[in-house]
């Protein structure tokens, strides 16, 4: 276990590298710059920041410095929000994006699971017919669109939650209830389909003819082995979640890691850029480092390589 997990993160931090290098370039060959679009500033002002952030030096010496500094945690300056750094910004929104993230995919487990497992006993009944409804209409529906009827039915006609910030538990219902649909959607239709899988084995007839009830054959054997394929799915989708739905924190206003994502965009604040997609990048490639451990504890059969 413990060399294929020193593999991987020699693994992670080339994935995280080759991430960083293309995200870098590309920003770079869009037309236009950070100080563009203000027009009160004078050209001499605009090259004065430009010098000022290292932006007028060629693209290769800003690559190797922006590398160096990465290589001792630096994420640089940020060009909009002036006087703070990348670090600064991303330390203090990830906790609320991770909030909302974290709750969200507490419950589309503790939905998705349920709801896949009644559906694959209760196969071609009405039951499981209702469940495939539920669950394709929580993946195909996009999520502003989700947004929006929640807060036009619980907020503009009830009048019962409020539509913006985080002041109370009451802002974080829409919100999360809005990011827990479609993971909770698509692990009931996964779990629905692995656990017909492993309900059509041998060792689950075997089992059951050894006189096992059906809810103990369940728990021990069904589910343990059915479950493997929603921890494969939690691994990137944990690390979506928790940096936050940028769509969702721009509808309602919520002061997370997924707005300031969508600001940098269309502000172009290049290290606010960089520096958010290399978290989300070392996020990812560390849940699924996690899931890859989580499958040996849950199944000891497997062999990790």
């Amino acid at each position: 276990m413990a060399k294929y997990i020193i593999k991987r993160v020699i693994m992670a931090v080339i994935t995280v590298f080759a991430v960083a290098t293309i995200t870098f370039f590309i920003m770079n060959m869009v037309p236009g710059g950070p100080f563009m679009a203000e027009k009160a500033l004078s050209p001499q002002a605009q090259a004065a920041l430009n010098e000022k952030y290292g932006l007028d030096k060629p693209l290769g010496e800003q690559y190797t410095t922006y590398m160096k500094d990465l290589l001792q945690g630096n994420l640089g300056l940020s060009v909009k929000q002036r006087g703070r750094t990348v670090n600064m910004i991303v330390a203090s929104k990830f906790p609320v994006s991770a909030r909302i993230g974290g709750m969200a995919i507490l419950i589309a487990v503790c939905v998705g699971v349920p709801l896949g497992s009644i559906a694959a006993f209760k196969r071609g009944t009405m039951v499981d017919n209702i469940i495939i409804v539920f669950s394709t209409f929580g993946i195909a529906v996009p999520s502003f669109v989700v947004c929006t009827v929640l807060m036009y039915i619980l907020s503009t006609k009830l009048g019962l939650l409020p539509t913006y910030g985080l002041t109370s538990w009451k802002n974080y219902i829409m919100p999360v209830a809005a990011l827990a649909l479609y993971p909770s959607s698509y692990i009931a239709r996964l779990m629905r389909s692995s656990m017909l899988d492993v309900l059509g084995q041998d060792y689950m007839r075997t089992a059951r003819a050894k006189g096992l009830s059906q809810l103990v054959s369940i728990f021990k054997h069904a589910l343990r082995n059915a479950i493997l394929p929603v921890v494969t799915y939690l691994g990137p989708l944990l690390a979506y979640t928790v940096t936050g739905s940028f769509i969702v924190e721009k509808i309602f206003t919520i002061p997370g890691l997924g707005s300031e994502f969508v600001g940098s965009i269309t502000g172009r604040d290049y290290p606010l850029i960089m520096g958010t997609t290399i978290f989300l990048a070392t996020l990812m490639v560390i849940m699924n480092v996690l899931v890859d451990v989580a499958y040996k504890l849950i199944d000891p059969r497997i062999n990790l390589k």
